[in-house]
């Protein structure tokens, strides 16, 4: 028999059997990484998450028998549907055993409750966060997730999601390149010459973790400006980007990361990432002393790299912000040895930055779907 329970999010044996079917779920499965278990309590934290300062959600689990066997969580994100003026639902954190019925019947529950909060419409996956990553995996199910800023599934999720009604919204692809295949074309390489000796736009690198915090308004600045015509955008309460700043001090080698500048105001920023996956799955998602100390190492001999947050304001492209950009990706996996490059969950509404992924010789290698079914 299956039933489906709204979880008490002051029930901690309900929030615990949440946090725990999906390491269950994996816990054979080479490809997925796991995410903190302290990062997913903290989603059911109304005081810790500020989501909850403008937004609400519900967490659903499908039982068989008494047995976890699908779960979901439902959100209404109220400055999402204000900017955009839509009055939509989204979903996250979905898992499940391959099984049709149980998924069908949490499905039907979450369209109740979407429709009870006046919403005509539910989309996903999206986050709490925008490095929650977008989408459920419908290509690349060979290749391992890259840490934890976008997701991995099994194969089974989309027929099980496009048998209830769901159908594509926007893809998100990843790009793989090497390090001998990469091509900066001459023309771009001129460019940023140029571009360098005018002056105009700078280079700013980092030592230290301190030295981003003191250019994190600058930062903040910058991402809401750049992506303001996303997809995605909505306009981040300061509680949210200092969240996101917290989140990236917590895997960022300084180093790193790059901006560009203009008068002192950051116009760019380039957010690289050293891979350190392999560590984050022996650590099976408990923070501990060994454990962050193994991440550290990992830093060091990772061989791999992910881009997961690049953006040029609008303004700056023509003036050749973005070939100082794609400059400094070179200048970055050549410094520090990377010898594979993941260009992470592009979206294919951002067509520019598509080209010019295939002109630098990307590979798309993973494709992450968000769905969307009108109620």
């Amino acid at each position: 028999m299956i039933t489906i329970e709204k979880i008490d999010i002051k029930n901690k044996n309900q929030v615990r059997r949440f946090i725990e079917f999906p390491f269950q779920l994996y816990k054979d499965c080479p490809q997925w990484v796991p995410p903190f278990r302290s990062d997913l309590r903290t989603v059911f934290d109304h005081q810790k998450h500020p989501f909850y300062e403008h937004s609400e959600a519900e967490f659903f689990t499908a039982l068989r028998d008494g047995e976890v066997v699908a779960q979901i969580a439902a959100m209404i994100n109220h400055p999402f549907n204000r900017y955009h003026n839509t009055h939509q639902a989204q979903f996250t954190l979905f898992d499940c055993k391959n099984d049709p019925e149980a998924v069908g019947q949490l499905f039907s529950r979450v369209y109740e409750w979407v429709k009870e909060k006046g919403m005509d419409c539910i989309d996903g996956p999206k986050g709490f966060s925008s490095f929650d990553g977008y989408g459920m995996l419908v290509e690349g199910f060979e290749n391992r997730q890259m840490m934890t800023m976008s997701s991995y599934n099994h194969s089974y999720y989309p027929t099980l999601i496009e048998q209830n009604g769901f159908q594509k919204e926007v893809d998100f692809v990843s790009c793989h390149l090497d390090d001998q295949n990469f091509v900066l074309p001459e023309k771009v390489k001129e460019v940023a010459r140029r571009v360098r000796e005018r002056g105009s736009l700078k280079i700013k690198k980092f030592s230290s973790k301190t030295e981003i915090k003191q250019w994190a308004k600058k930062l903040i600045d910058a991402y809401n400006k750049a992506f303001v015509n996303n997809w995605e955008y909505y306009p981040l309460t300061d509680r949210e980007l200092q969240y996101l700043i917290d989140s990236l001090l917590t895997l960022v080698d300084p180093k790193l990361i790059t901006f560009i500048t203009h008068n002192d105001d950051v116009v760019g920023f380039l957010l690289a990432f050293p891979d350190v996956s392999a560590a984050l799955q022996r650590m099976d998602g408990k923070i501990t002393p060994w454990g962050i100390w193994d991440v550290y190492r990992e830093t060091k001999r990772t061989k791999w790299v992910s881009f997961n947050g690049a953006g040029i304001l609008p303004e700056f492209i023509g003036r050749g912000g973005n070939a100082l950009m794609y400059d400094a990706i070179v200048n970055t996996i050549h410094d520090f040895g990377f010898k594979n490059i993941e260009m992470s969950q592009v979206a294919e509404t951002a067509v520019q930055m598509r080209k010019d992924l295939a002109t630098l010789g990307g590979i798309p290698y993973k494709n992450h779907r968000v769905y969307k079914r009108c109620i």
